[in-house]
């Protein structure tokens, strides 16, 4: 089953002026009908909290509504619709095709409406590899630092294991894993180390954890979360850089009723990759961690009503 990745993210929430501020703000763009994208065209939908069109909730404090996977063709679908029919409702309209899973998150999955991005990535002057060159300065102050692209989401599960098998149906792989917490999965369509983490919590935290988008690099991790931090919103952990994955991360608070993050540079993967198993930890967690704070310079910040 080719399932790429992502395509969006659909919640619905309680302050709808307040939600598409924090995301104009994180970096993506306002595509019409409370669609905010990145620069590939992956996304995350805004909707009020009590519209009717909108999935089920799922009786806890999750604002998510719909996890959107973007597939590679119609083989893909008839192959998932003919797999879950098994044993579940599957409705199939429009070309898309709608279920839940085993924890009742519910799910769609359509052709990809993703578009291929053609963009440098970071580069780097090193000691024996030169790669941006002369004159070339590597922050220029107006340096964008957009969202890429939806990278992935991390579910609280009350049954990790059961939550697993289910998407091992659709083929889904487990790159690495937390002892005793949940397997980090990547579907078919995509090297990614992970488009889903699961985390095993008590019932009543059921829901979305967290979700990211990458970024072209850790210069941009640090420069939009630097950006985001100085319009108020509140560091929640970073920045730093994880040990599965390696990806470089930064985490927010959100009023969409969970972290969100930006990250770059996550470790790809195909089937000759052997699952890594460690128990969670600090260790486990992050290879490094940085906290944000203020401006500061040597001398500290000048005197109070100092003139310039």
């Amino acid at each position: 089953m080719n399932i790429i990745g992502l395509d969006a993210l659909v919640f619905g929430v309680e302050d709808l002026p307040a939600c598409r501020q924090y995301l104009i703000d994180y970096g993506l763009r306002e595509a019409g009908n409370d669609r905010f994208e990145a620069l590939d065209g992956t996304a995350v939908v805004l909707r009020a909290k009590e519209d009717t069109a909108l999935p089920q909730s799922m009786g806890t404090a999750s604002l998510l509504r719909e996890t959107v996977y973007g597939v590679a063709d119609v083989l893909t679908l008839d192959a998932i619709e003919t797999e879950l029919l098994r044993d579940r409702a599957v409705v199939r309209e429009g070309g898309v095709l709608r279920c839940q899973d085993d924890m009742g998150f519910a799910l769609a999955f359509q052709l990809t409406t993703r578009r291929p991005l053609t963009l440098p990535s970071e580069q780097v002057n090193a000691p024996g590899s030169v790669q941006r060159g002369l004159n070339q300065v590597g922050l220029p102050s107006d340096m964008p630092a957009l969202p890429r692209s939806l990278s992935h989401v991390v579910y609280f599960v009350p049954d990790a294991q059961k939550a697993e098998a289910f998407y091992q149906r659709l083929g889904f792989v487990c790159t690495d894993r937390f002892t005793g917490v949940g397997p980090f999965l990547r579907p078919a369509g995509t090297q990614d180390h992970h488009t889903l983490f699961l985390i095993q919590t008590p019932p009543q935290m059921k829901g979305c954890e967290h979700f990211t988008f990458h970024m072209g690099g850790p210069t941009e991790v640090m420069l939009a979360g630097t950006r985001f931090a100085e319009k108020g919103y509140q560091s929640f952990w970073g920045p730093g850089r994880h040990r599965f994955g390696s990806n470089w991360f930064w985490y927010f608070n959100s009023p969409l009723g969970c972290h969100v993050e930006y990250d770059a540079d996550m470790d790809l993967h195909d089937d000759a990759w052997i699952a890594r198993e460690v128990p969670m930890g600090a260790d486990a967690s992050q290879i490094f961690l940085f906290q944000h704070r203020e401006k500061w310079a040597p001398g500290g910040p000048p005197a109070s009503g100092a003139q310039h």
